[in-house]
């Protein structure tokens, strides 16, 4: 029998009878011995309640607030978790709740509803751990919602909706079919094509002389690059009509660096058409020129299609911090620095040294280490400041990289641990929707008229799965994030 040490004094929202009245509960086994003074310190719990209902109530009314009750023991038995009920007693003795390790939070949050306890009795530093699964189920909630997305056929939906439907997810859904796949692929190749002809193109020997004798890119290379260009306007044109916000998606990020990506091929296809006199204009040739360097955003293009490049841009993203300490340090180095060197140095007659600002350009490839020897200081206090120099900027550089790394690792395997337990969502409702389908014949007929596939969309919509994911049920929750307390019992953690 596990007992918590009595404290001897009552509280003054106790009842006389109930003061010293004991309750023997049965948790999973395990039997405690509790008093009613200190229950009866949180009359609006459950276990308040029932110590006070133990001497006048009947059986069926005890019934109502556990599992069984033994008359002749006089014990109660409830089908909980008896290591979260330990937890549970911690607020009688001592105000505050905290979470043993190895228990899940989002369980022990149903655990404290069943006995109706409120969420504030929780220790902050709980409920610090509780927010962070709750995030993390948010996230797999998304995932999964996604997912269901592209399996539902919704029949209410017009037939240019459908066709929306599809264009979507054969344009931004690679894993969706074996066609999304396949332009998946070739539209990756293409970028890798087109960024080496660019880079192939500006090679002397490989470019030939136009009717002025400029030197301009081989033929064939510009009919690679006009059939990469093609490919990237019916692509983006293609993504545009099937989006459903197309307004949001001229605007965001990635569709821009798409736009700025085939922008400048019809910018120099329409100047140089519209004249050799208007081309002979030195800024005209200057913009034209501008333009071309502007391919180079299509490598970009590559984050689209690569899940590794995603993650890194999500890992600079939580290393922002960081990022603002490393340039701060280096930028507080790189002025003290230039300013000392250009002090020390200014007095010799060979100094390189000329300004302060021009002393910049030498403390950046100091403290980074690069060295070019461009310049270099020639005293000797000079050459001691720049040995200190690119000592401090190796532990200025070293000091935030661990944490970056640390960062990347972080949200690198947690779009790994994401993608899984979505992935594993999806195979229990779909397995739950097939054993409801077995045990209801007529359920299971009406499903398999309509398709013989497991993952029929009405049939998985309507399941419950044993993975607590509260946000499948009401959109609104993943942007507020209610108290996890609050949840649909029909969900279990494990």
């Amino acid at each position: 029998m596990w007992e918590f040490p009595r404290t001897r004094y009552a509280d003054s929202n106790g009842s006389g009878a109930s003061e010293e009245t004991e309750i023997a509960v049965n948790i999973g086994g395990v039997k405690h011995i509790l008093h009613g003074d200190v229950l009866n310190r949180y009359p609006e719990t459950r276990l308040a309640e029932l110590v006070n209902r133990a001497t006048d109530s009947t059986h069926e009314d005890l019934c109502t607030l556990c599992d069984d009750y033994d008359d002749l023991k006089r014990e109660f038995y409830f089908d909980r978790d008896p290591e979260a009920f330990k937890c549970i007693l911690e607020l009688y003795y001592y105000g505050e709740i905290h979470i043993k390790r190895g228990i899940c939070p989002m369980r022990f949050m149903r655990e404290m509803d069943y006995w109706e306890i409120d969420e504030e009795y929780l220790d902050e530093c709980c409920i610090s751990s509780l927010n962070e699964v709750q995030t993390e189920l948010a996230e797999i909630a998304e995932k999964v919602k996604t997912i269901l997305d592209d399996l539902e056929d919704d029949v209410r939906v017009t037939r240019g909706q459908k066709c929306q439907a599809f264009l979507w997810k054969l344009m931004e859904k690679p894993e969706s079919s074996l066609a999304s796949r396949i332009i998946a692929v070739v539209s990756f190749a293409l970028i890798l094509l087109s960024s080496v002809v660019m880079c192939v193109g500006t090679i002397p020997e490989l470019q030939v002389q136009d009717a002025q004798g400029n030197l301009v890119e081989h033929p064939t290379l510009e009919s690679i690059e006009t059939a990469c260009i093609i490919w990237f306007t019916v692509e983006y044109i293609l993504r545009f009509l099937s989006s459903s916000n197309q307004l949001r998606f001229v605007f965001s990020f990635m569709n821009i660096i798409d736009f700025l990506a085939i922008m400048p091929f019809y910018v120099v296809l329409i100047l140089t058409h519209l004249g050799t006199a208007i081309m002979e204009l030195a800024n005209v040739q200057q913009a034209v020129q501008a333009l071309r360097i502007m391919r180079i955003a299509r490598i970009f293009k590559l984050a689209r299609h690569s899940a590794g490049l995603q993650t890194l841009t999500f890992a600079l993203k939580s290393s922002l911090k960081e990022l603002g300490l490393l340039l701060m340090y280096m930028s507080v180095g790189i002025f003290l620095f230039s300013a000392l060197g250009y002090t020390l140095e200014q007095n010799h007659p060979e100094t390189m040294f000329t300004s302060i600002p021009q002393s910049f350009w030498w403390a950046i490839i100091t403290m980074t280490t690069v060295g070019y020897g461009d310049i270099y200081p020639k005293t000797t206090l000079g050459r001691c400041n720049a040995a200190v120099s690119f000592l401090c900027g190796v532990i200025a550089i070293a000091l935030p990289i661990h944490p970056i790394i640390n960062n990347f690792v972080i949200v690198y395997s947690k779009q790994r641990v994401l993608e899984t337990a979505a992935k594993h969502e999806i195979e229990l409702m779909a397995l739950r929707a097939k054993e409801e389908a077995q045990e209801c014949p007529e359920a299971g007929r009406t499903a398999s008229a309509g398709s013989s596939s497991v993952w029929d969309s009405a049939a998985v919509s309507a399941t419950k799965s044993d993975t607590h994911i509260p946000l499948l049920g009401d959109q609104t929750n993943v942007s507020k994030g209610p108290p996890a307390h609050k949840f649909s019992n029909n969900y279990s953690t494990e």
